[in-house]
This record gives structure tokens, C-alpha cells and sequence, in this order.
């Protein structure tokens, strides 16, 4: 037997239940971060996602004398519990699998959450046993909020009730959070009471991260299991009720949820089912959600026929974003087949517009959007554009013009937060002290690292093609005169942009013209999107140069960076504490979501050229391994070997990725099948 290596600590793994929630940890089980936690519930407002189960010690004993443990510990630094044996780990139509070698002992674990469930199967079953030997499954739990430092103390008080193997466990300092049910399924397994133990653990990555890295787990006791070979079993935890949990047994669940993962890769685009691609189609359902807590959003969709749906922008700490949402609708649900919930995700942001803007994100929790952002309603009518052309979703449409008229309007004519068009140029600006509007939003202790406040390159293209959107939308459904109006705000704001942000200096575009200190010349990604989007604002005649210098200085085997080196404020790696990383996220750290428009700018330039393109999935491909095992992570360092920081599933990073790989697919198809 032989311990993990440190990749079994590294690598994490992850599973979501379609709310929210999800379970997730280190592949050597031991909990390196506050997010770590094999239940992590979505709960109503105003509880939100809290780590109802943490950790599950397992101990093996064998009527030989030996005892092995499985799964790690660290109460210290430096005082870590490593298992004793090295498990053998993957990801089986995306859910995880360990298989334990244990001396005379093969034993193979399964981690599931049923669909639309706060509930965790921690199944177990025997493939070989030559003696008799037992497993000691000891819970660990603390109750708290996903986002609580883990150095709250814990309910010491918890109350446990007992009747015929099901067990209830009630917090009493929070009486009205819905009490932990567990039980040994398929095994007359007993929980040995310990009073009530409490135990000190350490949390590595947050260690790292600069955040409180020591706190307590409380248990009760521990169940034990006897081994036989061909058995199975499944601990079982939730906060359903014990009827919802009896209406499909363990074994009935895994099997319902490998057909809905079948049926995922099914109605999935042919062109999206590469190897690489079928991975990324089981990892983005983990974003598509049913919004939990937000009661009025879910009884307007029930009274409209509809069901309310939404995207988490990331695991571990992000909720919903209406930025992330927008840019990642495409990839996560129209290449994937699920157009109907594409459909659902922007009829609900559209209900939730307000002053012209739709909310950069909904608070964890709470029942309300926070509408600080420049660019998310912008990308909607992106989003839209996109969810026709695959659907021809007329009715959709037809309805939401009026709000995309109002949007419009209320841009022209000036909303919240500065956001308006000058009247001198036609052109769009945004900018508030103290908030940070664009997607490089970076902002720690009052100070917003990147405020671009002024007219931004990328939120003039959003805006220039949202124009031309609505103007052909309102010609389609027959207002000629609205259309003929928004045409001019286009025809203006095409003429301003090519004329205030082409640069002779750098031969590109500048980032932010009339900004607060003048016109900012740093080389950054935004300049792609005067390309990439369907209607491009910049003349065609300086595509080339654009896309040269975005090769030259951007461009890396995993997305893109976020500002060339060279300049001042590069910043090659992203780590310390929050204060540190904060300066560096939009500062040079590559963004893996940027590969997307990188080939569309691309592939109008080099139409030919797919090779190129196509370098940027090779090393997405090869992280698929590393950081959150079968999906891609938020950010990468700046430099070599660009390692995986931020969140270890990022939504626009899977979506951008599988867009990626369906029009690079297309593009192959159309070239092989061209005339010589």
C-alpha cells in the first residue's frame, strides 16, 4: 500500500445537483479549501449554500491486524494524515470513481447527487475480499454558510435523533436550517454515538490565499460496516425528506443519472463530440441551473408555462452572474442541444431589466440583482442573436423587443452608474467612483484595480453590434422608422470608434479613450471584440494589424492574456493573498474564456489557417486533467507553465472552449469539402 502523491492533493473533483449545490474536494479526499464538502446544499434564502457534511473520515480494518485509512487529513500544518493507500481515481461519464488495492481487499467508492436534490450517495461496493474485514465511516459536519471563514466555531449543540437506521441532525443555534438526514443504505450498519466529538482541521489553499486556515468539525460517531465480497452500500446524506429519498433507492438513482448523462451527450451537437468535447458537455450541465430562494422569479416562469433557469458563472465561490450568463449561453446550452433551457435563462434575466440593465449578479442567498455592470446587457442581445439563429424562436423575440428597444434607449439617452452615449460622438461611456463596471472588475478594500472609466474598446463593439441587432430585429417585425433611428446611432457610433480608437503607436487600438487619465495604449483582449462579434465595428482594413499584435503578445497555449508583457503593470503570476491576486487578475493573468473570440477575430482574418486556431485546445485539453479534473479553470498564471488559478470550473470557460471545438469542426468541414 502506498500514500497519495501530491497530485491526489492538488487535483480536485467536483459534482452539482441542477441548484446550486454541489460536492466537492481533493481526489485524496483530504478538504483543502472553506468550499470543500461532500453535501454543499443550495437552501432557500436567506441560507444559500451551506456545507452541511464536510468530510467523511473511512478506516478499513481486516481480521488480519491491518488497518488502512482512505481518505486524507490535515490538522496542521505539517501534521497531515495521509491515507495509506494510493487510489486509483477517474471520472466515469463524469462523476468520480476511486478504486482502493488494499492487502487481500479491492474496494471501489462512488460519489452522486441526484438531479435537482440536496442530497449526496456515497456508494461503496466490495469487488474482492480473500478475509473478513470492516469500514469505519466517521461524518464530519459544521453547518456553516460555503463562504464562512472556517474558523467560526461550530454548533457544539447539534441534536441527533434515532429511529431504525435513519438519523436526523438539527442544529439548535440555527433552529430553522433544515436538519442533516443520513442513513447506511443496504447494510445493517449502526452509528457508534460519540457525544458529539469535536476536531480542530486545516485548510491548505486557504492558508495560501491569505484567509482563516484553522477550524472545528463536529461529529457524532461513527457508522461501521462489515465487508463482504460482492456487497454493496451507500451512505446516504441529505436535507430532503425521508420520503423524497425513498422514491429512488441508490441504485435506481446512479442509474437514472448515467441516462440523463447519456441523453446529455445525445442530443449534444455531433460537432461538439470530440473526446475533449463530450468531457466538456457533462462538465457544463454542472452550470445550468434552477435558481433556489428566488420564489417570485420561479412563480412568474410557473405562471407563464415556463420554468425559471440560470447559470452559475463558477465553482466554488460564484453565484449567478448576468455577464457570465450572456457570453457563456451559447457554448453551455445551444452546442450542447439544450436550446429549450437557453430559451428559459434569457426570458428570466429579461424579467429581471431595470433601468436598461440587466443585474451583474444575484447576491448568495438573497432575492434581489445588484446592476453594477456595463457590458452583461450588452452581451444579452449577443445571447439572443445567438439563441434565434438556432432556434427561430420567433415568439421569444417578438416579445422582448420592446425591452431591447427600452434597453437602447435608456443607453442613448444615459442610465445608472455614468453609462450613456456622448451626444458629441455617438459613442458609449461608462464610470462610477467605486464601482467596477466592465468584465475586468477587479476591485479589493474600496480600490478598483482596473476602472477603464471612459469609453471602453469592447463596450463600444457590444454596443455597435447590439445596434445593428435591434435594427434588423425591428425591420423583421416591420417598425422601418425605430430601425431607421437605431440604424443612424450605429452609422454614427461606427465612424466615431474607427476614428478615436485606432492607435499609429502601437498600430491597434487603444483600450479606453477619454479616460480619466486620457487615452489608455495598453494592449489588452478587448480590442478582439471590434472583430470577433458578428458585426464587427472596426474597418476590416486594420484587422490584420489588430490580430498580429494580439498573437504577439496575448495569445497562450490556454486562452489569452489580459494585458502584453512589457507593460508596467504586467504581473506574470497569480497568488498571495486577496489583496495580491486582486492586482494581478486583469493585469497579465490569462483568461481561458478569451480562446473563444480569439478564434472568431481569428478565422475572418486566416479563414485558411485552422491550425492556429486549434492550438489553443490543445492546452486546454491537457489541463482537463489537472486543477477540477474533467472540466477548466477560471484563470491561469501569465508565464509559463501558465498554472490553473481562480475558480476550478468556470462557466465561460467550458461554454467558449465547446464553442470553440463546434466551429472549428464547421470550419474543417467546409475547408476539406471546398473546391482545390
Amino acid at each position: 500500500m502506498a500514500p497519495p502523491s501530491t497530485e491526489a492533493l492538488s487535483r480536485e473533483w467536483i459534482i452539482t445537483n441542477g441548484l446550486g449545490g454541489y460536492a466537492s474536494s481533493s481526489v485524496s479526499g483530504m478538504c483543502t479549501r472553506r468550499y470543500h464538502g461532500l453535501l454543499v446544499a443550495a437552501l432557500q434564502a436567506p441560507f444559500g449554500r451551506t456545507v452541511m457534511l464536510n468530510h467523511l473520515a473511512e478506516t478499513v480494518t481486516s481480521s488480519t491486524g491491518w488497518t488502512a485509512t482512505l481518505s486524507a487529513e490535515q490538522h496542521a500544518p505539517g501534521r497531515t494524515l495521509l491515507p495509506d493507500v494510493a487510489p486509483g481515481f477517474a471520472l466515469e461519464m463524469g462523476l468520480p470513481v476511486w478504486r482502493y488495492e488494499l492487502e487481500g481487499l479491492t474496494l471501489e467508492k462512488r460519489i452522486l447527487m441526484p438531479y435537482q436534490q440536496n442530497t449526496v450517495y456515497v456508494t461503496y461496493k466490495v469487488l474482492r475480499a480473500s478475509m473478513a474485514a470492516r469500514l469505519e465511516l466517521r461524518p464530519r459536519m459544521s453547518f456553516r454558510a460555503h463562504e464562512m471563514a472556517v474558523s467560526e466555531p461550530c454548533d457544539e449543540r447539534m441534536c441527533l435523533t434515532a429511529q431504525r437506521g435513519e438519523y436526523e441532525i438539527h442544529s439548535q443555534r440555527t433552529p430553522a436550517l433544515p436538519p442533516l438526514r443520513m442513513a447506511v443504505v443496504d447494510s445493517a450498519a449502526g452509528l457508534l454515538l460519540h457525544e458529539g466529538s469535536v476536531s480542530d482541521f486545516f485548510y491548505a489553499v486557504e492558508s495560501a490565499r491569505g484567509y482563516p486556515e484553522q477550524g472545528p468539525l463536529w461529529s457524532p460517531g461513527h457508522f461501521i460496516v462489515e465487508l463482504q465480497e460482492g456487497k454493496e452500500f451507500t451512505l446516504v446524506a441529505s436535507t430532503e425528506s425521508w420520503d423524497t429519498l425513498k422514491a429512488v433507492p441508490p441504485r435506481q438513482a446512479h442509474a437514472a443519472e448515467r441516462f440523463r448523462r447519456e441523453r446529455l451527450l445525445e442530443q449534444a451537437e455531433p460537432s461538439v463530440l470530440t473526446d475533449m468535447g463530450k468531457q466538456l458537455v457533462l462538465a457544463a450541465d454542472q452550470f445550468i441551473i434552477s435558481p433556489v430562494g428566488r420564489n417570485e422569479e420561479a412563480a412568474r416562469a410557473n405562471a407563464e408555462g415556463d420554468h425559471a433557469r440560470t447559470v452559475i458563472a463558477g465553482y466554488h465561490w460564484f453565484t449567478d452572474w448576468g455577464r457570465d450568463t450572456m457570453i457563456s449561453l451559447e457554448g453551455l446550452t445551444l452546442v450542447t442541444g439544450r436550446a429549450a433551457e437557453a430559451g428559459r435563462i434569457l426570458r428570466t434575466f429579461l424579467h429581471h431589466v431595470k433601468d436598461g440593465l440587466i443585474p451583474n449578479m444575484f447576491p448568495e442567498g438573497g432575492h434581489e440583482g445588484l446592476y453594477h455592470t456595463a457590458d452583461a446587457t450588452l452581451w444579452m442581445f449577443h445571447a439572443m442573436d445567438r439563441y434565434v439563429c438556432t432556434t427561430g424562436d420567433r415568439s421569444t423575440l417578438r416579445n422582448s423587443l420592446p425591452v431591447f428597444s427600452d434597453i437602447v434607449d435608456h443607453h442613448v439617452r444615459g442610465t445608472r452608474f455614468g453609462i450613456g452615449v456622448d451626444p458629441a460622438d455617438g459613442l458609449l461611456q461608462q464610470g462610477a467612483e467605486g464601482y467596477q463596471l466592465t468584465w475586468m472588475d477587479a476591485k479589493v478594500d474600496g480600490w478598483v484595480v482596473t476602472p477603464r472609466r471612459g469609453k471602453a474598446v469592447e463596450l463600444n463593439a457590444l454596443f455597435y453590434n447590439a445596434l445593428c441587432l435591434l435594427e434588423r430585429w425591428l425591420r423583421e417585425e416591420g417598425h422601418v422608422d425605430d430601425a431607421e433611428r437605431i440604424a443612424r446611432h450605429a452609422a454614427t457610433c461606427y465612424q466615431s470608434f474607427n476614428a478615436r480608437f485606432w492607435n499609429d503607436e502601437t498600430n491597434c487600438l487603444y483600450d479606453v479613450v477619454d479616460g480619466e487619465k486620457g487615452d489608455d495604449a495598453a494592449i489588452r483582449p478587448n480590442m478582439l471584440f471590434a472583430i470577433s462579434l458578428p458585426h464587427p465595428v472596426l474597418d476590416p482594413s486594420r484587422w490584420k494589424a489588430v490580430m498580429d499584435a494580439a498573437q504577439h503578445g496575448l495569445a497562450t497555449p490556454v486562452g489569452l492574456r489580459s494585458l502584453a508583457p512589457g507593460h508596467p503593470d504586467y504581473k506574470p503570476r497569480y497568488d498571495g493573498d486577496l489583496r495580491a491576486r486582486d492586482a494581478a487578475y486583469h493585469q497579465g493573468t490569462v483568461w481561458g474564456w478569451l480562446a473563444g473570440p480569439f478564434v472568431d477575430a481569428w478565422l475572418k482574418v486566416y479563414p485558411q489557417d485552422l491550425s492556429e486556431a486549434a492550438k489553443v485546445l490543445d492546452g486546454l485539453s491537457r489541463h482537463l486533467g489537472e486543477a477540477g479534473v474533467g472540466t477548466i479553470s477560471e484563470i491561469f498564471d501569465a508565464d509559463p507553465p501558465f498554472t490553473p488559478r481562480g475558480c476550478i470550473a468556470q462557466a465561460w470557460s467550458v461554454a467558449e472552449a465547446l464553442r470553440v471545438i463546434s466551429k472549428l469542426t464547421a470550419a474543417q468541414g467546409t475547408a476539406l469539402g471546398a473546391p482545390s
